[in-house]
């Protein structure tokens, strides 16, 4: 029987350990989580170790029995930061399986545009949490909540400023209707929305999702804009996404209208955005990500502004882990074994 090098480079519970194994006795299963950590220190940015990597992490094992790991590995499951070099220390790597959801991650290694198979978790994440977030953002604009830190700070309340909101028969614009941009809109539609949506590329004659009025390719973007109350970014960053919303696209938008982004910053032209806001275009905008998050802090001309609420990518946590990566590699693993195709492929060219 042939071994299949399986390597995990993220670290996983010993659950997630026994479903693996549990696929094919066929399976090598190299539990090597953390073992990166002092490489991904030396490699990345700063502000990159801070956020995703323990305190103080520097690894384990020295160079030579990581290289070694890598060099047999046919299989690597890896989240996010990874080793860079991952393509030229994996000589016999056939499949690479990221956990998170976007392709983009992958831009800055070697793996990007590859021989090399890889897959990611897109559409499997915490995709409610992240839904949840879109709407917590939509309310706290709609309610005028972020008056209330602008109150506390000048000691007398403006009670004008507020200007609430009623969400019931407002319309609210998704902008990449996957995994993600479904649950925002089964949740804008709950709350008495009407919920347009755009998809790259929809299937001529398929059923709209739950809760949606319409759904559009990626040129309807225009058409839609103009009529949403509230704007909601969940698509792939991509070429074709790098700075969706530029000025263009902000004077589109509805005079008072929101937006909220739970997708990457760099779909944003932010100096764009600060200039819409300065302008009274918009009422406001809840950013879970912003352009350069894993190297510095947030644009000041936005961070400042309290009509921006600037969160660091926390959407889609919660108390619940409901990510579903494991149960998709496990399935791929399987149709690995079985030589049948595997789910969630990257398109080079595509982007994701």
């Amino acid at each position: 029987m042939r071994r299949i090098s399986v390597l995990t480079i993220q670290r996983i519970s010993a659950e997630d350990r026994a479903k693996i194994e549990a696929v094919d006795p066929a399976i090598l299963l190299i539990d090597a989580g953390g073992w990166y950590d002092g490489e991904i220190r030396d490699t990345w940015p700063a502000f990159t170790s801070a956020r995703y990597l323990a305190p103080n992490a520097m690894g384990s094992g020295t160079r030579e029995e990581r290289d070694r790991l890598l060099a047999e590995a046919e299989v690597i499951l890896g989240g996010w930061p990874f080793p860079l070099d991952l393509r030229a220390r994996a000589a016999k790597l056939k499949w690479f399986h990221q956990r998170p959801a976007g392709a983009s991650n992958l831009l800055l290694g070697d793996l990007w545009n590859s021989g090399v198979i890889v897959t990611t978790s897109r559409g499997l994440g915490n995709t409610l949490a992240m839904a949840e977030y879109a709407v917590a953002g939509i309310l706290h604009f709609a309610k005028g909540l972020h008056r209330a830190a602008v109150d506390r700070h000048a000691a007398a309340f403006d009670y004008r400023a507020y200007r609430p909101l009623l969400l019931e028969g407002k319309t609210a614009c998704v902008v990449g209707v996957g995994g993600i941009g479904r649950d925002v809109g089964r949740l804008c539609s709950a709350l008495g929305m009407r919920v347009l949506g755009t998809r790259r590329r929809p299937h001529a004659g398929e059923p709209l999702p739950p809760g949606f009025s319409g759904l559009g390719g990626a040129g309807d973007l225009d058409r839609f804009l103009p009529e949403s109350d509230f704007v909601v970014i969940c698509c792939q960053w991509t070429l074709e996404t790098t700075r969706l919303f530029d000025e263009r696209r902000f004077a589109a938008m509805k005079p008072g209208s929101t937006l909220v982004n739970i997708a990457r910053g760099e779909i944003v032209d932010e100096e764009a955005l600060a200039d819409a806001l300065g302008r009274d275009h918009l009422r406001g905008a809840a950013l879970d990500v912003y352009a350069g998050e894993f190297e510095h802090t947030p644009m000041p001309r936005l961070w400042s502004d309290p009509r921006v609420l600037i969160t660091p990518h926390v959407s889609a946590a919660s108390d619940q882990d409901r990510h579903g990566a494991i149960d998709l590699f496990c399935d791929n693993l399987r149709a690995y074994l079985d030589g049948r195709p595997l789910r969630n492929v990257v398109d080079w060219e595509r982007g994701y």
